[in-house]
């Protein structure tokens, strides 16, 4: 690993410090968890996003109108 200094403002340094008291981690343990969601792995398709992982659900054909319609498809016809 290596050493890095952040500036933060004061309340936002107090609410982390709370918040890894709360978990019963240190203060680097809970911001390297934080940068390791909020970056994920870098590439698309790799990211820790859940939005990524339907890639495989939705392979195939699909309406050619989904899009303008996609309403219509999640929540059923109104009209």
């Amino acid at each position: 690993m290596r050493r890095t200094t952040v500036m933060l403002p004061d309340d936002l340094k107090t609410r982390a410090v709370l918040r890894a008291r709360k978990l019963g981690i240190s203060l680097g343990e809970l911001i390297r968890s934080s940068l390791k969601d909020s970056a994920g792995k870098g590439a698309r398709g790799e990211a820790t996003d859940t939005m990524y992982d339907d890639a495989a659900i939705y392979r195939g054909p699909a309406p050619r109108d989904l899009s303008d319609r996609h309403d219509a498809y999640l929540y059923g016809d109104e009209g």
